[in-house]
């Protein structure tokens, strides 16, 4: 295996990196030098923390890009949701609109009918014609008022027109921003999919004690960033409780505890991170965004002293992950694909800010 086990882990830290690099468009690169034979002869070497401890942070940074990721995807299909609909609804207008121009036009005929069957005499000619002056003068009452009538069907006829012009108009803008999203959330699911490939097939590169020294080193990260954030006393701040809503978004987070994290599930049997504090904010009757980045956008941010339960931490700078926080320091969240709805240290990741639901 080239210069052992422990030159094995640190090439696929390199090539898996550079795979991830060479899958971003419009990128072009030499073809790579030939892999040198492996030498008969080399003995393995042991590999050291330090060589596991590079493969966490690139994981972690995988992992990372893959939550960026599905977050752009599920705001894609989001807005592709919002975007069919709009189209749902102008396609009933148009039909509406249609129907109605059909009855103004029929209104439209039987008033030109009308006119011509007066054969179109001017006013003094009828009243010259007429037997009866008074029944002139009435006639002439109704014809005003057929001409007033007359004009606003003329009106509201080319208003119609015009309404079914705009409606069209605007279907094909929303078709033409659906077709845009759906090539955005297909590209954005070619990313997930790359980077989490790329995870996996580094992951597999360790025997099984190396995965478990894995798992410590995460362990100690995460105990590390946790012990850190209470040691600065944060916890002798925060004494909010929860509210109704807030207490019925904490049951429903916890009880998916044990699930599978899966990208861009919203349950009942997987959860991304998102998906899940979307759905216990709209089980409590609150329904938010369904990104971690749109809840950051669009909520309300509260200060960590004022936090309580059922806010959302927002983590990373660019807002990527999300979770609930449950009071005494803790949270519940969907970590990361081959991860499980979990309890986790509020602090055991680089907290961003904190939003409110339903403030």
């Amino acid at each position: 295996m080239g210069t052992g086990k422990r030159g094995l882990i640190a090439t696929a830290v390199t090539v898996i990196g550079a795979v991830v690099v060479l899958a971003a468009p419009g990128t072009a690169f030499a073809a790579p030098s030939p892999t040198p034979a492996p030498s008969p002869t080399a003995a393995p070497t042991t590999v050291t923390n330090k060589d596991i401890e590079a493969v966490r942070k690139r994981l972690d940074a995988l992992y990372h890009d893959a939550a960026v990721a599905t977050d752009a995807y599920n705001a894609a299909e989001e807005k592709a949701e919002q975007q069919s609909a709009q189209i749902v609804a102008l396609a009933k207008k148009i039909v509406k609109g249609q129907e109605r121009l059909r009855q103004l036009k029929a209104r439209a005929g039987a008033a030109a009918a009308a006119q011509y069957r007066s054969n179109g005499l001017p006013d003094e000619a009828q009243l010259m014609l007429s037997d009866s002056p008074q029944e002139f003068l009435d006639a002439t009452g109704r014809v005003l008022q057929g001409q007033r009538a007359t004009k606003a069907l003329i009106a509201e006829l080319t208003q119609t027109q015009q309404d079914l012009k705009q409606y069209a108009d605007d279907a094909s803008a929303q078709w033409t921003k659906l077709e845009a999203g759906r090539k955005a959330k297909a590209a954005a699911k070619r990313k997930v999919e790359q980077q989490i490939a790329a995870a996996q097939q580094l992951e597999s590169q360790l025997e099984e004690r190396e995965k478990e020294r894995l798992a410590e080193l995460e362990e100690e990260a995460a105990h590390k960033a946790q012990s850190a954030w209470l040691d600065s006393g944060i916890l002798d701040e925060i004494d909010g409780k929860a509210s109704e809503a807030g207490k019925i978004a904490v049951r429903f987070a916890t009880a998916q505890i044990g699930k599978p994290y899966k990208w861009g599930a919203e349950g009942p049997d997987a959860f991304d991170c998102s998906g899940m504090t979307s759905q216990a904010w709209a089980s409590a009757g609150k329904p938010i965004p369904r990104t971690s980045q749109e809840q950051w956008k669009q909520l309300k941010h509260i200060d960590i002293k004022d936090m309580r339960p059922g806010d959302l931490i927002i983590y990373f700078d660019d807002a990527s992950h999300v979770a609930m926080y449950l009071g005494e320091g803790a949270i519940v969240h969907a970590p990361r694909p081959g991860r499980t709805v979990t309890l986790a240290g509020a602090g055991s990741m680089p907290i961003l800010g904190v939003v409110r639901p339903d403030a």
